[in-house]
This record gives C-alpha cells, sequence and structure tokens, in this order.
C-alpha cells in the first residue's frame, strides 16, 4: 500500500468536519450547509478513511503499535516545542478554516478556561491533540485519527461505517467476535485494548502528569460509540461511567470551538508555558 492510498483525507480536519455532521451540538442545532459541505469528494476521503481503518485495526496491529510506540523514545521536547513541531501538520486544503494546530488547540483550551474549569482541565484541552505527532513519526492517518473502540470483542454496529469491519481479519476470529470477547463483564477500560490512534498515544504521554479526570479526557475522546451511543457500557464499570461525565463535558470544547477567529497566540504563550510548567517536567518524552 502505498502513501497516499494510506492517507486519504485531504487534511486530519476532514475526519473532525465530518463528525460536526454526526454530532450537530445538541444545545444549538445548526444547519448541515454551515459546517463543510459534504456534497463534495470529502465525503468519498472519509469513507475510505474508515475503510482503511476498519481493515487494518485488528488487535495484533494494536498490540505491534503499543510495542512500537509506548517506549517514548522518538523524541524529547519541551511542550512549546513540541506544540510547533505540531504545526508542521498545517491544514492546507480545509475551505472552512485556515489555523495552524496551536491555534486549534488554543481554541479548545480558551474556551474551557472561559468557561472557569480547573486549570489541569485548560491544560488537557490545549493537550489533546498533541498525539498527532504520530504522522510526523510516519504513522498513516488511519492509524492516528477517527472514532476509536475496542478490540479484541464484537464490533458494535453504532460505530461510524460498521460494515468495513467485514474485512478485518479479527472479524473471522470466533474468540474476539462475542459481545465480552477476551474480556470480562464490566472488566473496567484499563482492561480493554483500544485501537491505536492519537489518543491512546497522547494519554500515555502524560500519564504520569495529569489527574485522572484530564487522562479520561485525552485516552477516549474519540470514543464516540461509548460516550455519544453508550455501546460499550457491558464492558465498562462504575468508576469509568464517572468519568465518562468529564470525557462528555470535554466533547463539546473539542467539536464546537472551531472558529476563524485567530487567538493571540504571542500573548497567551505566556500563560501556558506557566501552566506547563505547574503540571509538566521541562521536556516530555514522545
Amino acid at each position: 500500500m502505498n502513501e497516499n492510498n494510506q492517507n486519504p483525507l485531504g487534511s486530519l480536519d476532514e475526519w473532525e468536519d465530518d463528525l460536526l455532521v454526526r454530532y450537530p451540538e445538541e444545545s444549538t442545532p445548526k444547519a448541515k450547509e454551515e459546517y463543510r459541505n459534504y456534497d463534495d469528494p470529502a465525503r468519498d476521503t472519509v469513507k475510505e478513511f474508515y475503510r482503511l481503518n476498519h481493515t487494518y485495526q485488528t488487535f495484533d496491529f494494536v498490540q505491534e503499535k503499543r510495542a512500537e510506540f509506548l517506549k517514548l523514545d522518538r523524541r524529547e521536547m519541551g511542550l512549546w516545542d513540541a506544540v510547533e513541531f505540531l504545526n508542521t501538520l498545517i491544514d492546507d486544503s480545509d475551505p472552512d478554516i485556515d489555523l495552524d494546530q496551536t491555534q486549534h488547540l488554543l481554541q479548545t483550551s480558551e474556551a474551557i478556561r472561559a468557561d472557569g474549569h480547573p486549570d489541569w482541565f485548560v491544560l488537557t484541552g490545549f493537550l489533546h491533540d498533541l498525539g498527532k505527532v504520530l504522522c510526523l513519526f510516519g504513522e498513516p492517518q488511519w492509524a492516528v485519527v477517527g472514532d476509536t473502540f475496542p478490540v479484541g470483542c464484537k464490533y458494535s454496529d453504532r460505530i461510524v461505517y460498521p460494515e468495513f469491519f467485514a474485512a478485518n481479519p479479527d472479524y473471522n476470529n470466533p474468540l474476539y467476535q462475542t459481545t465480552y470477547g477476551i474480556y470480562d463483564e464490566h472488566c473496567g477500560l484499563d482492561n480493554v485494548l483500544m485501537s491505536w490512534g492519537h489518543d491512546e498515544y497522547i494519554y500515555h504521554v502524560m500519564k504520569d502528569y495529569l489527574p485522572e479526570e484530564g487522562l479520561y479526557m485525552l485516552r477516549y475522546h474519540s470514543f464516540y460509540a461509548q460516550h455519544r451511543e453508550g455501546a460499550y457500557d457491558h464492558l465498562m464499570n462504575e468508576h469509568d461511567h464517572e468519568l465518562f461525565k468529564w470525557v462528555k463535558i470535554f466533547n463539546k470544547y473539542d467539536l464546537y470551538t472551531k472558529s476563524p477567529v485567530r487567538p493571540d497566540v504571542k500573548k497567551l504563550r505566556p500563560y501556558y508555558e506557566d501552566l506547563a510548567a505547574k503540571y509538566l517536567p521541562d521536556t516530555i518524552k514522545f
């Protein structure tokens, strides 16, 4: 498979634009035309993206990627160095908004700060997409973004494009295709292996530094089949349900703060440098 075939999206933001169509803000419904117009080929690229994602995100693939990347030996950077590194993923193809990654992260975190949430929550908003540096380490889009889901058990039909799982080798493994698969009822998500991507990666990068509520936001913010559909209640325990209240609060800031108004990065940077110094080491291992 060549690189273009592995990366069908014009940009990583096309997946997030698709989420806005699938999950319009419930409190202030907007007309579809206010979002990206999906009468163009962008919808086809998202569909192809999920075909690849659902075909190749096997249990063994996830294990391989965890072994490859969770040693956190690719690069060591200060927080702002990591953000500027991520900026090489500037989206030049988005017809709606021309923002670099720093500005997107700041829009999310500044909306959280404006609503008076704790400072660790603000920092979590600023960090949530840093795991997309995986693309800069050579990972294809389908292994970086996209809705996440458990592997090692039956695929829920509430996952987007569930029909594409028929091409996944795990689909023909009876062990993985029962309701609980390799897991026990209400075993807790700590014991469940999730599909590989930027959520799981940034969780491991930050797991020693943030409160558990923030870590749940990082780890499960793309687990839409659960926090928007409730499809995996049978694997979650009471602790998961309690922490998912924070994931749901975070979701609106992740999806609905995208705006053409550019944050003043120069003005805001000292605040975020001080905030990072409170919670994070001088350099972070990626």
